[in-house]
């Protein structure tokens, strides 16, 4: 067997409240840049389904940007560091690494010969640095600031100017190099957000929270005037960006709108209303070409259409916290996949385009822990830690409150059915569900419910324990029965599932092993299957139930032969730095696998060759162009 990478859907920004987000192009206009966790995104501007991951820091990544010849590429992360790292290999080596200072990176800056770095933030020491890319010598000092810095921007050509942005209320223009204080600018009366060069180095604008931009003079750094009257946004400005000729600026605001200025008459000529909620604050932006790309505090990235203000051409969603659990429906027209996230979002993906759909609606509010679709009603269940379970139709995608059922306690997991049938787990008991309704249910177990799955007959259920026992039951009518057998396993079971054709019963426990039980033959032990290095997290069948898959603690994902130990395939950093926290097959040869990297994964997997096949992910099926 073999395994090779088909797909990536990528995770949205990471976004804070109050908090810019600063957004990396390409020189070519190729790509953009973000950072979620430690992770650094490279997404296609013309298609982002194509998209790449760098997962390197050993700290959360803030912010990164390509150097103008685009080779390379620096990002920061929340400890001070800086890596430089290859964009024209698919492995992305690193070249230089930096300890800048002690403390958070807000923004970083190349030169127009990619030579010098300039590297601002929190620091405890200084908060910014001015160097070498290849030495990390320093080619200047960054003062005339006593708060934080938050931007910072050079002008692209000779001679050449340095601008600094602050919570001082204060920006600073430097010249050099070797770079050092010319002058600096009170004008703002709140935090300076944002500071940035016109392509032609003529002008610099900065942004600031008291919803003014200011214009200066490139070289001299002299004030030129101010865009609009008064305020150029009813709320703070987080960012501003220029085209690529300088006629023009893009900025955006925590007033919930984006706007396009003429620098020559400095009046806004469009204005983008991007909705009424708090999380429709715009809080990064960037000008890629004919692409006006912004951010909301969502985390949706909006691609906007000067021609239609009143909605963007293209909103690409997804996830910005950690999966907790996915499941796979399969129609005529396209396979679905629906995962649930950390803190409550559910979403469906189109399995072959990778277009990512929300559910609209006020849904859950915390951890997804299991998700399913009952296809006899066309209903997605789903349960989460604030106690609820939901009823929601996959056609309209819409969360109503109506279709929900209130639990007594917080759900460990819960598995579906047929006829309207849902199992739901809490800490000591089990709940039954008929129809939406309280069947009858386990008032008090001995032991803890871990993990639990249903029988494609729909009669039998069997449950795990934190006790290193699986307990079976039948589903008769609205009531569940003990049928009063327990098989043992090797350690607290974590997860399991029976085969699609119901002949065995898989389970997944602490102990790193794998037991298979053949249904027919009384539950009996058909084989124990050794590989992982932590406990198991996640165990699937494949639909032929040949083949089964399982995750572990150790960030490995093992596609296992029925009956065949030895033949198995270990796939290596799958989600780097992350374990898989759920899998499952679209088909016989195509795994979908997700992690804490908030990242939905599919896996081509050629069965073929015998023996133990351990690897890395190096290759891809579909490449950018960097």
């Amino acid at each position: 067997m073999d395994f090779e990478l088909r797909s990536v859907f990528c995770c949205l920004p990471k976004m804070e409240r109050g908090v810019v987000k600063v957004l990396g192009g390409d020189p070519k206009g190729n790509n953009f840049l973000y950072t979620n966790e430690r992770s650094v995104i490279i997404r296609n501007v013309q298609n982002p389904a194509i998209a790449d991951i760098y997962s390197q820091h050993a700290h959360p990544a803030i912010v990164a940007k390509y150097s103008p010849s685009g080779f390379y590429i620096a990002s920061g992360d929340s400890s001070g560091k800086v890596r430089i790292w290859d964009t024209t290999q698919k492995d992305h080596i690193l070249k230089y690494n930096y300890q800048v200072f002690s403390g958070r990176i807000k923004d970083i800056a190349w030169t127009e010969d990619s030579k010098r770095l300039a590297v601002v933030g929190e620091g405890r020491s200084s908060f910014g640095s001015v160097f070498l890319w290849d030495s990390g010598s320093s080619v200047g000092q960054i003062n005339g600031h006593s708060k934080v810095i938050n931007s910072v921007d050079f002008k692209q050509n000779r001679p050449y100017r340095m601008a600094t942005a602050g919570d001082d209320f204060t920006s600073v223009l430097f010249e050099g190099p070797p770079f050092k204080f010319c002058l600096s600018h009170t004008d703002h009366n709140k935090f300076v957000n944002c500071v940035r060069f016109s392509p032609d180095g003529s002008l610099y604008a900065t942004a600031g929270v008291d919803g003014k931009i200011f214009l200066y003079e490139g070289t001299s750094g002299s004030k030129v005037g101010s865009l609009a009257d008064d305020k150029a946004h009813s709320g703070g400005v987080n960012a501003i960006c220029w085209n690529s000729d300088g006629t023009h600026m893009l900025s955006v605001s925590a007033d919930k709108t984006a706007k396009v200025w003429d620098i020559a008459t400095r009046k806004a000529v469009t204005t983008f209303t991007m909705g009424q909620d708090l999380l429709d604050h715009q809080m990064g932006c960037l000008w890629q070409g004919q692409d006006l790309i912004t951010v909301s505090l969502s985390g949706y990235i909006n691609f906007l259409d000067q021609n239609n203000p009143s909605k963007p051409r293209l909103i690409v969603k997804g996830h910005s916290k950690s999966i907790q659990c996915l499941t796979v429906h399969k129609t005529k027209d396209m396979n679905k996949i629906f995962t649930g996230s950390h803190e409550g979002g559910i979403n469906q993906w189109d399995a072959k385009t990778g277009v990512c759909e929300s559910f609209d609606g006020k849904g859950h509010t915390n951890l997804v822990s299991s998700i399913g679709v009952e296809d006899s009603v066309g209903d997605l269940v789903s349960c989460s830690m604030d106690d609820t379970v939901r009823f929601t139709n996959i056609n309209s995608k819409r969360h109503s409150a109506g279709d929900v059922v209130k639990l007594n306690s917080q759900p460990r997991c819960s598995a579906l059915g047929s006829g309207g049938h849902v199992i739901v787990l809490l800490v000591d008991k089990i709940v039954l569900l008929k129809d939406r309704k309280y069947g009858i249910g386990i008032e008090e177990t001995e032991y803890e419910p871990q993990a639990v799955s249903v029988h494609p007959g729909g009669v039998t259920v069997a449950i795990g324990g934190s006790d290193a026992n699986v307990h079976l039951y039948s589903i008769e009518g609205n009531s569940l029965r003990d049928n009063q057998q327990v098989l043992p396993v090797k350690g607290p079971v974590t997860d399991l599932q029976f085969s699609p054709n119901g002949n065995f019963l898989l389970v997944g426990d602490a102990n790193k092993v794998l037991t298979v039980f053949s249904v027919a033959d009384g539950y009996k032990v058909e084989n124990n299957y050794y590989g992982h290095h932590a406990k198991v997290v996640a165990v699937a069948w494949a639909p032929n139930s040949q083949y089964f898959a399982s995750s572990g603690m150790d960030t490995i994902v093992t596609v296992w032969t029925l009956g065949n130990n030895e033949n198995r395939l270990k796939m290596q950093d799958c989600h780097p730095l992350h374990h898989i926290t759920a899998l499952t097959w679209i088909d016989d040869n195509t795994l979908v696998t997700t992690s804490g990297d908030a990242c939905v994964k599919q896996w081509d997997i050629i069965h073929g060759s015998p023996g133990i096949i351990c690897g890395s992910v190096v290759r891809y099926t579909e490449r950018y162009d960097a």
